[in-house]
């Protein structure tokens, strides 16, 4: 039997929302929060906040390890980005917040991997995915660039073995009529599935699929008739895991009101590959807004640790 781990934040105004929180299910759908709804690690250098996670099981060694965009807007948005988001985008981090542990509850303390050069704006949303054909890693993410003044988002890469030194950054990703955020990798029968946030044309989430986890990626058009309904500008931050009966769950993450409205909805498919997502609302529950997340599936001593794991250390041994 499996289980999961929602690696995640919380929207709030004050800084321990945009510390690393944790939340277990055992079927995917129903959750519950570890350390009582409380940070489980908390972050000391860079913005000294932490959003949009992702977190990995490295197939070598058997590590986890959290990344995560380095972006207090509790501290920064008040202080050196003035209240704007243009800012951030241009002078936000060039680095990722990470996190390593053998166990799931013995983490190290936060280190920053600086992957973006001077041509980078803040470096958002990092996703992973193992590339079979290269045996290495594809550590993903959305970030302005100099190459278009700062413009229309895009999707670029950069390679890892061992989440220490990382290739110099590709474009993975471009759209020619909007920028892209948010994008969310997952390998079904030797295809590689990415899930992206348009931000325009349509402003909703859009499904591609490619032979190579670089890429090219093209367009899966069947999955926009599952977002037809699903309002425009008010979902991103997509993420999915299989679940034990072979459905993939896709959760999208909805942001259309202030405060503790936000978090994630679920949307169900019998494969990616088919691209037919059904909304399921009523099928799952959160004791919270969970905010900007991974899954990861988990065993069920797994999960018993980290369930029963005293986390008043945050996690630090």
């Amino acid at each position: 039997m499996q289980a999961y781990l929602f690696v995640h934040f919380k929207e709030k105004t004050t800084p321990d929302g945009e510390q690393v929180y944790f939340g277990l299910s055992k079927d995917g759908f129903h959750w519950e929060e570890v350390n009582g709804g409380n940070p489980v690690l908390w972050t000391y250098y860079g913005d000294k906040g932490v959003r949009d996670f992702t977190i990995t099981r490295c197939e070598g060694n058997g590590k986890f390890y959290i990344f995560a965009t380095d972006l207090s807007l509790s501290y920064g948005m008040r202080n050196q980005y003035h209240g704007s988001w243009d800012e951030i985008g241009r002078n936000g981090s060039k680095c990722f917040s990470v996190w390593e542990s053998d166990n799931l509850v013995d983490w190290t303390e936060q280190r920053l991997a600086k992957i973006g050069d001077e041509n980078f704006g803040c470096l958002w949303a990092p996703d992973i995915i193992y590339d079979r054909e290269n045996g290495d890693y594809l550590l993903h993410w959305s970030s302005s660039h100099s190459c278009n003044n700062y413009g229309r988002k895009g999707i670029y890469y950069s390679r890892t073995k061992d989440f220490k030194e990382f290739s110099s950054p590709e474009v993975l990703y471009r759209k020619e009529d909007s920028g892209v955020i948010d994008s969310a990798i997952y390998e079904e029968n030797g295809w590689y599935y990415m899930f992206i946030k348009s931000e325009g044309n349509p402003e909703k989430i859009i499904l591609l699929r490619s032979a190579h986890a670089a890429g090219p990626y093209e367009r899966v058009e069947a999955f926009d008739e599952s977002m037809e309904a699903v309002e425009s500008g008010l979902y991103e931050a997509p993420t999915a895991v299989k679940l034990e009966d072979g459905r993939w769950c896709l959760f999208l993450d909805y942001y259309g009101v202030p405060g503790a409205g936000q978090g994630y909805v679920p949307f169900v498919a019998d494969s990616l590959a088919d691209g037919h997502f059904v909304r399921s609302d009523a099928s799952f529950d959160f004791p919270y807004g969970f905010k900007h997340g991974t899954i990861l599936t988990i065993s069920m001593e797994e999960y018993d640790r980290i369930k029963s794991h005293n986390w008043s250390d945050k996690g630090y041994v």
